[in-house]
C-alpha cells in the first residue's frame, strides 16, 4: 500500500496548480497543511498557488469577455449582477477583481462577469496579481495554522493526522460538488 506521504510529496503540487485553477480555498488549505507537517515547500506552495489561480482567473476572464454578453442575454438574474459588477468597477476600478478573489463562492461568476464588463485586460492582470498573491499567503497561512493546531491536539500520531487530511479532502470535495450540482439546478 502507497503512504499518503509519499502520495503527497509525489502528486500535491500539481494537483494544488490544478486545484487553485479551478477552486482554491479548500485545496490550498490542504496543501498548506501538508507543508506544516513536512511534504510540501511552504514556499512552493504559496507561489504555484498564486500563479494557478492568476491563469484561471485570466482564462475567465476571457471567457466572460468573449461569451459573457450572450450567456447574459439567457440568464436576466446573472445579468442583473453584472449591472451591479459594473457599477463596483466604475467607483472602485480594479480593486473589484482582488475583492472578487476573496469572495467565496463568486469568484467564478464574478470573474466572468467581470470580463463582461469591459475592464482593460491590462487592469485585470494587473490587479489580479496582487489579488492572487495575497489571497495565496493569507490562505496558506490559515492552512498552516490549521495544521499546528491540528499537531497541538493530537500530537504526532501520523494515523490520526491522515484520516484528517482524508476527511476534510472528501468534505471539501464533496460540498463543492454539491455547490456545483446546486448552481447549475437553480435557474
Amino acid at each position: 500500500m502507497v503512504e499518503l506521504g509519499h502520495l503527497i510529496q509525489t502528486h500535491g503540487y500539481w494537483v494544488l496548480a490544478l486545484g487553485c485553477m479551478l477552486e482554491g480555498e479548500s485545496v490550498l488549505m490542504l496543501a498548506a497543511m501538508a507543508a506544516h507537517a513536512g511534504y510540501l515547500d511552504p514556499k512552493k506552495v504559496v507561489v504555484i498557488a498564486a500563479a494557478s489561480a492568476f491563469v484561471g482567473d485570466q482564462l475567465l476572464f476571457w471567457l466572460g469577455r468573449w461569451y459573457g454578453p450572450a450567456a447574459l442575454g439567457r440568464k436576466p438574474r446573472i445579468a442583473r449582477q453584472a449591472e451591479r459588477i459594473r457599477h463596483l468597477i466604475e467607483r472602485y476600478h480594479g480593486w473589484v477583481v482582488v475583492g472578487v478573489r476573496f469572495a467565496y463562492g463568486l469568484r467564478v461568476a464574478g470573474t466572468l462577469l467581470i470580463g463582461a464588463s469591459g475592464l482593460r485586460p491590462w487592469q485585470l492582470a494587473v490587479f489580479n496579481a496582487v489579488g492572487t498573491v495575497l489571497w495565496a499567503m493569507l490562505i496558506t497561512a490559515l492552512g498552516w495554522s490549521l495544521g499546528q493546531a491540528t499537531q497541538a491536539l493530537f500530537g504526532h500520531v501520523w494515523r490520526l493526522e491522515a484520516a484528517l487530511v482524508i476527511a476534510v479532502l472528501i468534505a471539501a470535495l464533496g460540498w463543492g460538488w454539491t455547490r456545483h450540482t446546486h448552481r447549475r439546478s437553480t435557474p
